[in-house]
């Protein structure tokens, strides 16, 4: 356990090296993207900083795979340099069995890892909206999804109208047993409309079999009018709605499923929420995939050369596994390819490949 013990210090504390590399690039460039994008605001240095420390966790989240892979390489590279890879297979060590306790730990680790950031990128990305949105005087949300169903809002010069619907179509655009509350400023509640079905066209939402109160009347039930049809201006567009709902990766890993099962009661479609819970539930399993290929790829013996051909593989491999699994994400959230072959595919696939590299090299 002695030298699987000292791989796997080596692997954590070069990690947290190139993590610290970087985390600081990183900030660095998002402070200048956010100097740019919010130029005509003209924030001062620290809501910068803030909003690029709030944006850092998802920015670092997304791409450390890539760095648990340059790590991997950069250890696997001074093993061969410094010949120890040699005196391990001149003790009768393999390196496949030496890997074995380092890749169980990494699955170990990389589980908590998910566990802890998933709730922290989560939180920072909720945050980040809200900041961004008051610094560019933008309003709240206009959309919500709860148990009860789905709610809007939209404003007007008169005052502002609520909407529920117990249900909706995939789009949004089309919403079943609506309720309109209509609020006149401080006035409150002026009017309600109950319709089977609302169809958002553009500048109206058209109603069909509509029933409407007055409610300043002394008796609204009385005086309440029955229409076959109805239209109610709106300034809500199907991309207003669609923006409006929580973005995946602003909900926790451990709300998600509860989140998934109220948007398909809802009507919507959960594709993308279904994606990213099993991405979520596979990148452990990925990490340890990309820590065991560039070990793999970068460990041989110094004298036979070839270096920088080695890192080089590397890297490109890396980036190649990122791209993949970025196109596998696009392709089962358009449905295109199944949820659970998109995000398990990649990660098991990574894994079997380096393993089969790793037999290659102690066959050779």
């Amino acid at each position: 356990m002695i030298l699987e013990r000292y791989l796997i210090r080596r692997v954590a504390l070069t990690f947290l090296m190139v993590s610290g590399v970087f985390l600081g690039m990183l900030l660095l460039l998002d402070m200048v993207e956010q100097m740019r994008r919010l130029a005509a605001q003209s924030p001062g240095l620290g809501a910068v900083l803030r909003l690029s420390l709030l944006n850092l966790p998802e920015g670092f989240y997304e791409i450390a795979p890539l760095v648990l892979m340059l790590s991997a390489m950069w250890v696997g590279l001074n093993w061969s340099r410094s010949s120890e890879f040699v005196v391990i297979r001149a003790t009768g060590r393999s390196v496949p069995r030496l890997l074995v306790v380092p890749a169980l730990v990494m699955l170990i680790a990389a589980s908590g890892f998910v566990a802890v950031m998933n709730p922290v990128v989560a939180g920072a990305s909720r945050e980040y909206a809200r900041v961004l949105g008051q610094l560019r005087g933008g309003s709240a949300s206009v959309a919500a999804i709860s148990d009860a169903g789905l709610w809007l809002r939209q404003a007007d010069a008169a005052g502002q109208t609520v909407i529920h619907a117990q249900r909706a179509e995939e789009t949004g655009t089309i919403l079943h047993d609506v309720t309109f509350l209509v609020f006149h400023g401080a006035d409150g509640v002026a009017t309600r409309l109950t319709a089977a079905r609302a169809d958002l066209r553009p500048g109206l939402w058209a109603l069909t079999e509509v029933k409407l109160w007055e409610l300043s009347d002394l008796n609204p039930e009385h005086s309440a009018r029955h229409h076959s049809v109805l239209a109610l201006a709106t300034d809500l567009t199907p991309e207003q709605i669609r923006d409006s709902f929580a973005q995946v990766r602003a909900i926790p890993l451990a709300q998600l499923p509860g989140f998934i099962a109220t948007l398909e009661r809802a009507g919507f479609s959960a594709l993308e929420h279904r994606m990213r819970l099993n991405m979520e539930l596979a990148l452990p399993v990925l990490l340890t995939g990309m820590m065991l290929l560039a070990l793999a790829l970068s460990i041989h013996h110094m004298r036979a050369g070839g270096a920088g051909i080695r890192a080089l593989i590397t890297i490109l491999a890396g980036f190649s596994l990122f791209f993949l699994r970025n196109f596998a994400q696009v392709l089962g959230e358009t449905g295109q390819i199944p949820v659970v072959l998109g995000a398990w595919g990649l990660p098991v696939a990574t894994v079997l490949l380096a393993i089969g590299i790793m037999l290659n090299l102690e066959e050779g």
